[in-house]
Parts: C-alpha cells; sequence; structure tokens
C-alpha cells in the first residue's frame, strides 16, 4: 500500500493522512493511496466516516506538475474524486493548512468540509495557463456561488476561509483547536444519520449569475488578461457551470483544459514556473558552504534607489543605517521612505503600527563610522566608476572583518570596484531594479574572487527580503541591461528608417510589454540613456547613426515625463504620451544628414529587428557564461523588463517559434542593412550552431 496516504481508525472513523512531502503534491502515489485507503474504510464495517487530513504543514499544494510531461499516471485525479463523492459512508476533508489547486479540488468533492478562519484557499491554476481539471470549475460555484468563484478561478488568488461560509461546514477559529473541533464535527454527522452530501447535487441559482455578470466579468478583466489564453476558458468553465448539467459541465470543463494545455501560453508560463525555481539551483556553492548572519544592513545613498532599497529590509524585520554624507538628503530620504509607508496604510496594505514598527527599524547617519558594525552594506550612489570606488575605499576602512560589501551598479564593472578594497572576496554586485521596493528581480553579480560564502549568503537574503534572485557574471550592463541596449538601439534606428515611436511602441505594447522602448525611454529620462552612452563612445563610434534623435533631445533639455517632452509631449501632471511631430520631423532631418533612406516599414520587421537583436544578445551572454542558463535570462527579463510571462521570458519565446526563425531573420537584416546590418546583427555563433542542429537554448549547457 502506498506509504504517501497513511490510515488510522480512530473509534468509528478512518482517518487518512496525506504525507508527500514538501507539500503535498497529489502525486501517482498520493492518489493511488488515497484509493485503496477509501476502498478500505468503505469495506470495514467499523468505519462509519472516513475523514482525509495532512501529516504536513499543508493539506495539499495541489497537482505534482512535473507529472504533466505524460506517461501512463493512472488514477487521474478526476477519478479520485469520482471514489470520492461517490463513496456510501461520509468523507469528511479537514484542512489542517492551505489547499491549492488540485489540493482544493479534493476538498470539494468531499461530503463535508472543515478547516480554520485564517486559512487560506485558492484555485491558481490560471497562472500555469490552464483552468481547475478536476472538476474544480464546477464545483466551486456551486458551494462559494457563481461570482466568488468565478474571481477566485481566474484571478488564481487564494481566499481566506473565513470568507467561504458556504464552503466550510465549520470554520474553527483557533486552529490549534481544528483536530478536536473536527473529530466532535464527525461524531455529529454519524449522529445525525452520516448523511452523503454530494457537490454535485447542489443546485445552482441560476437568477445569481445572470448573463451580465460574465460580461461585466469580462469587461474588468480586458486589460490584466492581455495575451493570455487561460482566464477566457476560465470563465466558459465557469459558464458551464451554470448552463449545464453537472456531468456536461465536467465533460466541457475538460475540453477547455486541454485546449489550454495544448497552448503555448501553457508552455511558457509552465516554463517560467520552473524557470523561477530553477535560478536559485547554482553551481557556486553547495550545503556545506555557511552563510553570514545578516543581522543589520548599511545603505549609501538616501536617494530614490536607497530608500527603496532599504524598504526591503525593514519590510523583512532587519535594522537599517542609511548614510548621507549631508543632513538634509538624509532627513529628506527618511521622510520620502515614512511617506510611502503612509500611502500603502491609506491604501489599507499596512496598520499604522506596522508603519512605525518599520520606521524604527531605519535610522540615518552622515559618518561612514556609523557602518563599523553592519554585517552587509549596499552602496546606491551615482552611477560612475570614480564615485563607486572612493565609496568602497572609505567602506574598506570602517567595517568590520566579514561584512559584505555590495554596489546596486546597474552596468559597471564590479571587478574594478572590488579592486578598491583590500577584500575583493566580500564584495559583490546587488543590482534592484526600480521601483526597488516593488520590483521583484535582483541581479546578483558575482565578481571574479567573490567567496562562495558571500554568494549563497546573498541568494540567500533575497529570499528573506521578498526578491527573486538571479546570479550572473561581469560584464557591461550584466544581463538585463545589456540585453536592453540592442532593443533600445533597433527602436531609435527604425526612427531614422521612417518607423513613428507610437507605431513602434504600439508594435512592442501589442506584443505583450507593459510599454515601448519610447515610452519606457521618457518614463526613466533620456538622459540616464545618454549619459550610458557617453561613457561608451568608443562602444558605438562606428555607428554615427547610434541614437542621434535621443542625443538631440537630451540637448534640447526634452529628457521625457519628467520634462514634459521626450519622445513624446506631455500635459502637465498626465502620464499619458501625446505624438510629437517635431520629433518625426527631427528623424527626417538626421536620416537625410546621414544619408539613412526613409520608407514604409511592416509590423513584422519592426517586432523582429527589435526582440531578435535582444534574443541574439542573450545567445552572447549564455556562450560567454554571463548567464548559467537559459531560463535565467528569461526570469530577468520577465521580472527586470515586463516581458510578457505568457511568452516565458526572450529565449522561451525564441524556443517556441524556433531559432531558425530567428536565425535567418538575424541573416537577413545583416545582408539587407548595409554597413548598419554587418555591424549589429551578426548572428551569435551558440544562435547559428543551435538553430543548424535543431536543437534550443534550453538544450545548452555550459
Amino acid at each position: 500500500m502506498s506509504q504517501a496516504v497513511v490510515a488510522e481508525v480512530q473509534g468509528n472513523v478512518a482517518v487518512l493522512y496525506m504525507q508527500n512531502p514538501p507539500v503535498n503534491a497529489l502525486s501517482q502515489s498520493v492518489r493511488v493511496g488515497l484509493i485503496e485507503n477509501i476502498k478500505q474504510a468503505l469495506d470495514n464495517d467499523n468505519v462509519h466516516a472516513i475523514v482525509i487530513s495532512s501529516q504536513l504543514a499543508l493539506f495539499s499544494g495541489g497537482a505534482d506538475i512535473s507529472e504533466f510531461s505524460g506517461g501512463n499516471l493512472e488514477p487521474h485525479l478526476p477519478n479520485v474524486l469520482d471514489v470520492i463523492e461517490n463513496a456510501s459512508k461520509p468523507i469528511i476533508a479537514v484542512l489542517n493548512g492551505p489547499a491549492f489547486g488540485g489540493g482544493l479540488e479534493v476538498a470539494l468533492s468531499c461530503h463535508y468540509r472543515v478547516t480554520f478562519a485564517s486559512n487560506k484557499v485558492g484555485l491558481p491554476e490560471v497562472n500555469l495557463g490552464i483552468l481547475p481539471g478536476a472538476g474544480g470549475t464546477q464545483r466551486l460555484p456551486r458551494l462559494a456561488g457563481v461570482a466568488k468563484a468565478l474571481d477566485m478561478i481566474v484571478s488564481g488568488r487564494p481566499e481566506k476561509a473565513s470568507k467561504l461560509s458556504g464552503v466550510f461546514d465549520l470554520i474553527v477559529e483557533d486552529p490549534s483547536n481544528l483536530l478536536s473541533e473536527a473529530m466532535a464535527f464527525v461524531q455529529k454527522v454519524i449522529a445525525d444519520g452520516a448523511k452523503i452530501r454530494k457537490t454535485a447535487d447542489v443546485a445552482i441559482d441560476k437568477a445569481s449569475a445572470p448573463d451580465e455578470l460574465f460580461a461585466q466579468y469580462r469587461q474588468g478583466l480586458k486589460k490584466q488578461a492581455r495575451g493570455f489564453f487561460a482566464p477566457e476558458r476560465c470563465i466558459q468553465a465557469v459558464e458551464a457551470s451554470v448552463s449545464l448539467p453537472f456531468e456536461q459541465g465536467l465533460v466541457r470543463e475538460g475540453e477547455l483544459f486541454m485546449e489550454c494545455m495544448g497552448s503555448k501560453e501553457a508552455r511558457a508560463q509552465q516554463h517560467f514556473f520552473f524557470a523561477e525555481r530553477a535560478a536559485s539551483h547554482v553551481s557556486d556553492y553547495d550545503k556545506s558552504t555557511p552563510v553570514r548572519d545578516i543581522k543589520q544592513v548599511g545603505i549609501i545613498g538616501a536617494g530614490t534607489m536607497g530608500g527603496g532599497i532599504a524598504m526591503n529590509f525593514a519590510n523583512a524585520g532587519i535594522p537599517v543605517i542609511m548614510l548621507e554624507l549631508k543632513q538634509e538628503a538624509l532627513d529628506k530620504g527618511l521622510a520620502l521612505i515614512r511617506k510611502n509607508y503612509e500611502n500603502s496604510a491609506k491604501k489599507g496594505k499596512l496598520t499604522q503600527q506596522a508603519v512605525e514598527e518599520r520606521m524604527a527599524l531605519l535610522t540615518g547617519s552622515t559618518e561612514y563610522a556609523a557602518l563599523s558594525d553592519v554585517d552587509l552594506v549596499i552602496e546606491a550612489v551615482f552611477e560612475k566608476m570614480s564615485v563607486k570606488k572612493e565609496v568602497f575605499a572609505a567602506l574598506d576602512k570602517v567595517c568590520k572583518p566579514g561584512a559584505i560589501l555590495a554596489s546596486n551598479t546597474s552596468t559597471l564593472d564590479v571587478n574594478e570596484i572590488a579592486e578598491s578594497t583590500s577584500r575583493p572576496e566580500d564584495v559583490i554586485g546587488l543590482h534592484f531594479f526600480s521601483p526597488a521596493n516593488v520590483m521583484k528581480l535582483l541581479e546578483v553579480v558575482k565578481a571574479d574572487k567573490t567567496s562562495a560564502e558571500v554568494i549563497k549568503t546573498s541568494m540567500q537574503m533575497a529570499k528573506k527580503i521578498n526578491k527573486v534572485a538571479v546570479l550572473v557574471g561581469v560584464c557591461f550592463g550584466f544581463v538585463g541591461n545589456r540585453m536592453i541596449e540592442p532593443y533600445g538601439r533597433e527602436a531609435a534606428r527604425l526612427m531614422l528608417e521612417g518607423a513613428t515611436p507610437q507605431q513602434v511602441d504600439k508594435i512592442i505594447y501589442d506584443f505583450g510589454l507593459p510599454m515601448g522602448p519610447f515610452t519606457m525611454g521618457d518614463m526613466a529620462g533620456l538622459d540616464i540613456g545618454f549619459y550610458v552612452r557617453e561613457s561608451r563612445r568608443e562602444f558605438i563610434e562606428h555607428d554615427p547613426s547610434y541614437c542621434v534623435v535621443s542625443d538631440r533631445l537630451v540637448k534640447q533639455g526634452r529628457v521625457g515625463l519628467k520634462s514634459g517632452r521626450g519622445a513624446y509631449m506631455y500635459e502637465p501632471g498626465n502620464r499619458t504620451p501625446i505624438p510629437d511631430p517635431e520629433v518625426v520631423e527631427m528623424a527626417k532631418e538626421e536620416a537625410a544628414r546621414l544619408g539613412v533612406a526613409q520608407r514604409d516599414i511592416s509590423e513584422q520587421e519592426i517586432l523582429e529587428r527589435i526582440i531578435f537583436p535582444l534574443i541574439n544578445e542573450g545567445a552572447l551572454i549564455l556562450e560567454e557564461g554571463i548567464a548559467a542558463k537559459s531560463s535565467d535570462i528569461d526570469v530577468i527579463y520577465v521580472y527586470g523588463y515586463g516581458f510578457p510571462v505568457y511568452r516565458g521570458g526572450p529565449m522561451q519565446y525564441a524556443d517556441e517559434i524556433g531559432l531558425k526563425k530567428v536565425y535567418d531573420a538575424m541573416c537577413k537584416y545583416r545582408d539587407e542593412l548595409g554597413e548598419y546590418g554587418g555591424h549589429w546583427f551578426e548572428p551569435a555563433p551558440l544562435l547559428k550552431k543551435l538553430a543548424e542542429q535543431g536543437k534550443r537554448f534550453a538544450d545548452f549547457k555550459q
């Protein structure tokens, strides 16, 4: 008998405990164990009721998605739920912890459900590009109500049990009393005649789910579901629970589930699910590598970035000392942090007490000596090598042995920064993305001499502050900003060749990014890119057309949203870009000066010329070992740059459409665009090799 489910008979009740660490995934062994133990309990005349619970902290995290790749994995979950729902003795689910996906579907198929008020349950399958495929879309509307079920299934968000009184027959306030109160409830069920209450038999009041409910829901979902395949199928499945009898509803759910499973969006979202987890698996350290304790953190620079970084640590309960050389700048920085917290409190995201607790963890100083006892210090000052080196030389003198010295640089050489200290093994890059208190990504940049201990500590620290860390090597811009360079460069060049900013931005927005390159440049500030170009003129001097319009805009003071004009115009207090004919005229003038012919450019060419060079740069990064695996690049691009998760990231997108398509297009533009094409569209050797072999980036191993 399966060891993933253990059974014990307590008087007249058989209690089945799932025990499949770490999250009680409903793997084949669990499914087999449930059926075997239920049948055994049904055959035992002394057993009058059956309880399904868990010996782990979770009731169940849901399906084992590693099984999605196929094989004979009977019994399938719907078969298990059939056995539960059609059992001749009452089956009671006692949820001792969270139940997600298939875990909640198991509970919904039981005849009664018991849990505690603060417990969370949900059907998050939409996040994997699919829908609940074991009756969740048919059973949840019958118990929770159609509107609530629709919201839970389409959003994938978990809900507290206290808000799901229709789902649970008993909600216990104190989790420590759950088992005793649950067993008392089971005895009452037995005493009342051991009635079988099938969720399938619950009738849905069609008046509670008029057509307008679904129409309004679709309308409200338009923006956030843009590009995703599964949300609409989730809605259709819930509609089926209202319009069809239960058995037919299950059939329709199954059809929609298979549609989702076969979609490129599901492949992308499932790839990303694994990619995010794989990012933490690195070869630079092992289990025996010690980890340093981070009890106190220093932040140098109390500006927008420094303040955002500080908030991450305060949110995690870690004290922070913020350093600014001028008291005025320090006071301003701390006041901005308080304002951010107060805004969160106004929105109900924080209590006032929590605001004060977090602010109490933040102190300031104008003296480097105040950092003498910190375990980690993060520098967030102006992006200039001479300034960074000066800061690190000062830190080297005051910080205690074993303190980790980190730079928040977004482009600069961490090896060179490390050389300004006597302890390069303790120096690392921690590249936070703006706004640092919101963005989930953290590029952890290992320098040549960074110790395994410092790398491991940094990767684990990222989890504590709720970041997704990706380990990368040293090169200009690391992974994210190095790849954004060809993306921005091609947008600028396409404008010279005759495309308008709004045309380019619309194509990239329609592809799935939150905004196009020109809008993004205006939002960030065109001066930022200008300063980067000024520091790297030797890299681009062979191309006189390189971002010439952007340079001209900056020299005129048109640096984007903050100045009211950039690639677009902006009305005061309004972030909506307004097309500017002057910019189009400026591009015509520069094109004429440089001898660049203007023409009508197809949508396909615009998309390929902006996205494919970015992918090509990713191939170079992989080949150079700057990123350990292609999925790491995908994590960086989804979390750091808004690449659509339903495309899985740029490298997964390339794998999906075929590397030969990307390679052939790079060769085409290299040959068609003359000297410019020769400079910028040479395919990466790795792209060429994999395309010729019919392989994917995912197949490449260092």
